[in-house]
C-alpha cells in the first residue's frame, strides 16, 4: 500500500510539474501573440490630428484590411495609392505659391522673346471674363504687350538677367510691379475664362528655359518661405505710371501654403504597411517631386511615384514651353488616362484609395473599380460637379461601416484640417459640410 501511495504521489507532482512546465511554455507564445498585436496595431494608427475620427477609423481598417499585416497579402500584387497634391496632400496649391515666389524673386530662364511666347502659348484671343481697373476689357494682346514691355526692362537691367541692378532696387520700379502683377492677373484671367485644358498647363510654361534642378530648387524654396507667411489674402495692384495697354490691373490671391502633418503621416503610414503611393497632379512634375520626395518636408515619397504635368525639354534638359507630345494632362479625365497608362498597366488593377479635392480630381475618384475608399478634402465644391455630388454621398453615409467616400474637413484661416467634416473659408467662424 505504501509503494501504491508513492507511485500515485510520485505520479501527481510529474503530472502538476508537467502542466507547470506547459504553462511556461505557452505564456512565451502568448505573449509573443500580443506583441505582435500591439506591434501590427501600432504600424496602422495614424495620428489622431485634425482627422475626423470616423475617417481615420476608415482609413486604418482599410489599411489593416489589405496591408501587409493582413493573412491575405501578396507582396508580388501589393495595393495602391493615389494622391493629388494641391489642396489635398497640402494646404492651397504649390504652383500657385511657386509663381508668386518666382515673381517676386524674377527667378525667370527665358529671354524677353521666350517668356513672350511662353505667355501667349495657347491663350485664344477673346476677351477674357476678368476686366482692368476701370471696367474695359483685356485680352491676351494686349497684357501680354504690357508684361513684355516690363520684362525686357527688368531683362536689360536686373542683374540676376543681363543688368547691373540688385532686386532691392529692381523692386522700387515701376517695371517691376506691372510685371509680376499682370502675371499673376493674366492666370487668373485665362482660368476664369478658359477650360482647364487651356488654363492648367499655362502657368508651367513660365519654367521656359530653366532645367529641372533649377524648378526643384525653387519650389523648396518657395516651401520653406510660404511656411513663414501668414494665412490670408494678398492684393497686388499694378502701378497708375504705367497703364500700358491692358490699363491698370489688380488681383487677389490666398498665401500661406501649409504642409499637412495628417497627410504627411498617412503617406508614410500606407507605405510601412506594404501599400505603394502615387502623387498625380496637376502642378509641374518637377515642383512635386521636389516637394513629396525631399526628407526635409516628411512625405517621403520617390521622386520616381510622380504623375504630373510635363513639358517637353531640349537635348541639355532645358524646359520647353511645349507641353510633351503623347502625354495627356494631368487633370480632370487625364488623370484617369495617366493611371491607367502607367500603373494599371503595371500592377494589372486600380488604385485601392484615391485622395482628392476638386473637380480636376473626380474622375480618378471613380473610374477604378478596384478603389474602396475615396478621401475628398472638403472646399465646399458645386453640388453639380461630381465632387460635390461625393462630399454629399459622405455626408449621408457619415459613420456607416460601408461608406466609401470621406469627407474631410478644414479650417483656410488657420491651414489645417478640423476634426468634422466642416469646411471654414477664409474670414468664415462657422464652418459647413455641403454648400449653402
Amino acid at each position: 500500500m505504501k509503494t501504491m501511495r508513492l507511485s500515485i504521489l510520485t505520479a501527481a507532482v510529474a503530472a502538476a510539474l508537467s502542466l507547470s512546465l506547459s504553462a511556461c511554455n505557452t505564456a512565451p507564445t502568448a505573449s509573443s501573440a500580443q506583441t505582435a498585436l500591439a506591434t501590427r496595431a501600432s504600424q496602422v494608427r495614424l495620428i489622431e490630428g485634425n482627422w475626423d475620427t470616423f475617417n481615420r477609423s476608415r482609413i486604418e481598417n482599410l489599411i489593416t484590411t489589405y496591408g501587409k499585416f493582413s493573412p491575405n497579402y501578396n507582396p508580388a500584387k501589393p495595393p495602391y495609392v493615389v494622391f493629388d497634391w494641391d489642396n489635398t496632400s497640402v494646404f492651397l496649391d504649390i504652383e500657385e505659391a511657386t509663381l508668386i515666389y518666382q515673381l517676386e524673386n524674377l527667378r525667370f530662364g527665358a529671354t524677353p522673346g521666350q517668356l513672350d511666347k511662353a505667355v501667349r502659348m495657347n491663350i485664344p484671343a477673346k476677351d477674357f471674363a476678368l476686366k482692368n481697373a476701370a471696367g474695359q476689357a483685356i485680352n491676351i494682346d494686349k497684357i501680354a504687350a504690357d508684361i513684355n514691355k516690363s520684362y525686357t526692362w527688368l531683362y536689360g537691367n536686373y542683374v540676376g538677367f543681363a543688368g547691373d541692378k540688385p532686386l532691392s532696387e529692381i523692386k522700387k520700379t515701376p517695371q517691376y510691379k506691372d510685371f509680376i502683377v499682370k502675371v499673376r492677373f493674366l492666370y487668373e484671367a485665362i482660368g476664369e475664362t478658359f477650360d482647364h485644358a487651356t488654363s492648367y498647363p499655362w502657368v508651367t510654361y513660365l519654367f521656359a528655359g530653366m532645367t529641372e534642378a533649377q524648378v526643384r530648387a525653387l519650389a523648396a524654396e518657395t516651401t520653406l518661405w510660404q511656411e513663414t507667411q501668414p494665412v490670408e489674402s494678398v492684393k497686388w495692384q499694378s502701378p497708375a505710371e504705367l497703364p500700358g495697354a491692358a490699363g491698370v490691373v489688380s488681383i487677389s490671391w490666398k498665401n500661406g501654403l501649409r504642409l499637412v502633418p495628417e497627410m504627411k503621416d498617412l503617406y508614410n503610414k500606407f507605405r510601412a504597411a506594404g501599400f505603394d503611393v502615387y502623387v498625380c497632379s496637376a502642378s509641374f512634375i518637377d515642383v512635386i517631386k521636389e516637394i513629396s520626395s525631399n526628407p526635409a518636408f516628411g512625405y517621403g515619397n520617390s521622386a520616381d511615384r510622380v504623375l504630373a504635368m510635363e513639358l517637353e525639354r531640349d537635348a541639355n534638359g532645358v524646359i520647353q514651353p511645349e507641353y510633351r507630345k503623347g502625354y495627356a494632362q494631368t487633370q480632370g479625365p487625364g488623370k484617369t488616362e495617366m493611371i491607367k497608362r502607367f500603373l494599371v498597366s503595371r500592377y494589372g488593377y486600380g488604385p485601392i484609395f484615391v485622395a482628392g479635392d476638386s473637380e480636376g480630381d473626380q474622375n480618378m475618384m471613380q473610374d477604378f473599380a478596384d478603389t474602396k475608399l475615396v478621401l475628398v478634402v472638403n472646399r465646399l465644391r458645386k453640388a453639380t460637379t461630381d465632387v460635390g455630388k461625393f462630399s454629399k454621398i459622405a455626408v449621408d453615409t457619415y459613420k456607416k461601416p460601408d461608406a466609401k467616400f470621406l469627407l474631410q474637413g478644414r479650417d483656410d484661416n488657420k491651414g489645417i484640417f478640423v476634426p468634422s467634416q466642416l469646411h471654414f473659408k477664409l474670414g468664415a467662424q462657422k464652418g459647413l459640410a455641403l454648400p449653402q
